[in-house]
């Protein structure tokens, strides 16, 4: 009886002791003794691997916050980009074939410069991973030359494009509300929201802060809309 007992707990010793374990016990120690410091030992090795594996969980959710936080960047830019630079080729179209040139041309200019600055303010705040670099250079050359690209299709057309006729007013008013829909919502959604409410500097701003921005916001509004006149 005293050696099949003696052998149990030889059993009991073997199946505690893991692969976690990489500490060398003295074989000369008694046999309860080994046992009592494997059970010790086994908490401890569950805590650290459990650890590990929560270490981890949480570096792969960070990555994939990482991704989808530039995913979600590069789509509301996009759809800001396609407005503006649909905006900006009937812009160029009409600058083209209007014969008050030199009065549109001076309102195109502080028109486009203020767009410019309100897209390149976006491009510029753009938090994106390496790989990424190039969509804001992509962003700024797209911006740069579809006005020019509008004039130059207007010069091709301008003897043959009657810009008062009906079918041009009504393509041109099915685009411009095309594109004043997009940049209705890319306004509001994208630059609005983001700079007030999701802004931690203007969530933790003074309300002076606040006003000023406020303030900002009302008078380029109010630029815009002058502009709109003659544009």
């Amino acid at each position: 009886m005293g050696k099949l007992y003696a052998h149990g707990h030889g059993i009991g010793g073997h199946a505690a002791h893991g692969p976690e374990s990489n500490r060398q016990l003295d074989p000369d120690a008694p046999t309860s003794s080994r046992n009592l410091e494997q059970i010790e030992k086994f908490p401890a090795d569950l805590e650290s691997n459990a650890s590990d594996s929560k270490k981890h969980g949480h570096v792969h959710a960070h990555e994939l916050s990482v991704v989808e936080s530039a995913a979600a960047q590069i789509v509301g830019i996009a759809i800001l980009e396609f407005g503006v630079i649909l905006h900006s080729i009937l812009i160029g179209l009409t600058l083209a074939v209007d014969k008050d040139f030199k009065i549109l041309f001076v309102v195109l200019v502080f028109h486009q410069t203020f767009e410019g600055l309100g897209v390149g303010s976006r491009l510029a705040y753009m938090d994106l991973p390496a790989k990424y670099s190039y969509v804001p250079i992509i962003g700024a050359l797209l911006y740069g030359i579809t006005t020019p690209l509008g004039i130059a299709v207007g010069l091709g057309v301008r003897t043959t494009y009657n810009p008062g006729s009906t079918t041009a007013s009504i393509v041109s008013g099915i685009l411009d509300a095309f594109s004043s829909g997009i940049l209705i919502y890319t306004g509001l959604v994208e630059l609005l929201a983001h700079e007030f409410l999701f802004n931690k500097e203007m969530i933790n701003g003074s309300n002076a802060k606040l006003a000023y921005a406020i303030g900002c916001l009302i008078l380029g509004c109010g630029i815009m809309a002058l502009l709109g006149r003659w544009v």
